[in-house]
């Protein structure tokens, strides 16, 4: 598993291996059932999170008590929940596992530490957050510019694989649509 993370690293760094070696030795991985909760909407983040095998889910749930998706993190995908600049910490999102998960846990209560201890962790996150932070800013101008069948023409183009891997109903919560309305599209394509 730590050669998938490693591999993963090298994208964000000029560090040589040995330098990534010494950082994935000091980040915990861990294995999480189907259905475990990382993060409840209304607590307080502690961990951020790094998929290695696996699907989590990002959702909140309404005054009303309806459930929307925000967010599907499968492999290769960093799971964060940005509120640190927001002066009411707790997170407005919930984080489940909709498969079994390995993950890369990390605490953010050490990150100082762990930016002092390995000096190139640091601009590899910033670069690994800034690549976040555009590919965010581009799903949601196309996802507010387009019609759900163009939604789902782009899940197919750029996330095939959500859709045999979530069920439906939160597939198209995701899609900002009615499960009605996925199924006509998905009959209509």
């Amino acid at each position: 598993m730590s050669d998938i993370l490693i591999r993963y690293l090298k994208h964000y760094t000029d560090a040589s291996e040995s330098e990534i070696e010494m950082i994935v030795a000091d980040i915990p991985i861990a294995e999480y059932k189907k259905g475990t909760i990382l993060l409840d909407q209304g607590e307080v983040p502690e961990k951020c999170y790094f998929v290695v095998k696996g699907c989590v889910r990002q959702f909140a749930v309404d005054e009303e008590g309806r459930e929307t998706t925000y967010n599907f993190f499968t492999e290769e995908q960093a799971v964060t929940i940005f509120n640190q600049h927001s002066s009411d910490k707790a997170s407005k999102y919930t984080l489940i596992c909709v498969e079994d998960c390995v993950l890369v846990v990390g605490d953010l209560s050490n990150e100082e530490q762990m930016y002092d201890k390995h000096p190139g962790l640091e601009t590899m996150t910033r670069k690994l957050m800034e690549e976040i932070m555009g590919e965010m800013h581009e799903d949601i101008a196309t996802f507010i510019s387009s019609r759900p069948e163009e939604r789902y023409k782009a899940l197919v183009d750029k996330r095939p694989d959500l859709i045999n891997r979530v069920p439906q109903h939160q597939l198209a919560s995701y899609l900002g649509i009615t499960p009605e309305s996925l199924s006509r599209i998905k009959r209509r394509l």
